[in-house]
């Protein structure tokens, strides 16, 4: 067995298996419970071993063998920091989580850069991060799943912490420049706002459309573009030098910029959030001048 787990998945672990199920772990350890759920798969996921059984009618759940024989070290592991702890008369803080969502089409190279390079600096808050679709990023706030998310949006669609405008442009490649009927259009799924836009502008210009492509990715979109496969409105800092940019002499007149934004669960920040979200404005803002694109801080 190989030991890919870190302290707090180990923690997780102990406290799952010492209360007997996910709801009241959460509780002690003062987690989701969905996050409790992630780290115990995360830790499984490491280990390559199943080490737990749940009882969906009971909610309950019980070790596997391999699960029964991680938990005899995970006391002593446990006990013996503990231990060190106390002989150094010192504790050692327990990271604070933060849990982020952030756009699918949003978490590329650069995020992921990002991202890390927080996790290096900042040892007393860990990021949890899942990408998503805004509207379920919203929903996963809503439901208090998440405390931060970046999505997409129109401008102006309610409170946030800070909001960057995002200009749109249509783009299509050198072989395919949108005299064709009906127009191939290369997509993201249903609810993403570019795939909202683009429909809504092909109709009122009184023409007809077909999905031609649709994929969950931008490289997926981006390429299909530069392949010929559809046309796309895609923000301009997605453009890639194999596509050619439309404009009202092709039939596509200018769209309004999009806006992303940094939304909060809740108005009053707990320490760790703040710190979070004052980092993410402060690179992104970063990342934004350099490709020109203007920033509003919201107080």
């Amino acid at each position: 067995m190989s030991f890919g787990f870190d302290l707090d998945l180990l923690r997780t672990f102990a406290a799952v298996v010492e209360t007997g199920g996910f709801t009241r772990a959460a509780e002690r350890v003062h987690l989701t419970q969905s996050t409790i759920s992630q780290q115990v798969k995360k830790l499984e996921t490491n280990l390559g071993r199943t080490l737990l059984i749940r009882d969906r009618a009971s909610g309950r759940v019980r070790t596997t063998e391999e699960g029964e024989l991680l938990m005899s070290y995970a006391r002593r592991i446990l006990s013996i920091l503990a231990e060190a702890d106390e002989a150094l008369g010192r504790s050692v803080p327990v990271p604070k989580t933060v849990r982020l969502g952030v756009p699918e089409d949003f978490a590329g190279r650069r995020m992921i850069d990002l991202l890390s390079g927080f996790a290096r600096t900042t040892s007393h808050t860990r990021l949890d991060t899942i990408s998503g679709w805004s509207f379920e990023l919203r929903r996963l706030l809503q439901a208090g799943e998440l405390d931060l998310a970046l999505i997409k949006r129109e401008p102006g669609d309610g409170s946030c912490i800070a909001k960057w405008t995002e200009p749109l442009s249509w783009v299509g490649s050198r072989t395919l420049s949108g005299g064709t009927d009906p127009i191939p259009l290369a997509v993201f799924p249903p609810g993403c706002i570019y795939r909202e836009r683009a429909i809504r502008a092909i109709e009122e210009s009184g023409r007809r459309w077909r999905i031609a492509y649709s994929s969950q990715g931008l490289m997926g979109v981006q390429a299909a573009v530069a392949s010929g496969l559809g046309i796309s409105l895609l923000p301009v800092d997605a453009i890639l030098p194999e596509h050619q940019p439309l404009n009202g002499a092709d039939g596509f007149a200018e769209e309004p910029a999009s806006e992303l934004a940094l939304i909060a669960a809740t108005r009053k920040l707990e320490p760790a959030v703040k710190e979070t979200a004052d980092f993410l404005i402060a690179n992104l803002t970063a990342l934004r001048r350099s490709s020109k694109t203007p920033i509003a801080r919201v107080n």
